[in-house]
């Protein structure tokens, strides 16, 4: 008798992918309204929603235009920028306080480490945001290069 491989089954793959997506979404959503990054959260539950389920795709790009507008929101504000650092790391701190045995009002281990995670997910989304308006600002001073060089970022404008 032949035995199937777990996870082989595309209605396991299915619930699987329906939970995850799910999953990441209600926390996105969560995160609107609580500090984090809320939109990236949502886009990356209609992403895996989107591999098995059509009907994700229109939300999804949504969602995508809403997590890169507060992307560039938080790159283009230093001032933005560290006040999503500070509730990234109350969010930590309250993870880590509750973890360390601290009688929390409803916080237990699970929200605990969601917590944590959240902050994480939120300086890691700052420092990605900070870094590539530093890239980007640096592409706009480039000098305009010539003709027949390589590597030169935008072209010269014709007529020289």
């Amino acid at each position: 008798m032949a035995r199937r491989r777990i996870g082989h089954h595309p209605t396991v793959k299915t619930t699987v992918i329906a939970v995850l997506g799910g999953l990441l979404t209600l926390a996105g959503i969560a995160l609107l309204v609580l500090p984090g990054p809320g939109f990236v959260l949502v886009a990356a539950g209609l992403a895996v929603l989107a591999t098995r389920f059509s009907w994700a795709k229109k939300p999804l790009e949504y969602a995508k235009d809403k997590a890169q507008e507060g992307v560039e929101e938080v790159a283009k504000s230093p001032l933005r920028a560290a006040g999503a650092v500070l509730a990234a790391l109350v969010l930590v701190a309250l993870g880590v306080l509750a973890l360390a045995g601290v009688d929390l009002p409803f916080v237990n281990a699970f929200t605990a480490v969601v917590l944590i995670l959240s902050g994480l997910f939120l300086i890691g989304t700052v420092l990605f945001a900070r870094r590539q308006e530093k890239l980007e600002q640096a592409r706009a001073h480039r000098p305009a290069g010539r003709r027949g060089t390589a590597g030169a970022y935008r072209a010269a404008p014709r007529g020289d």
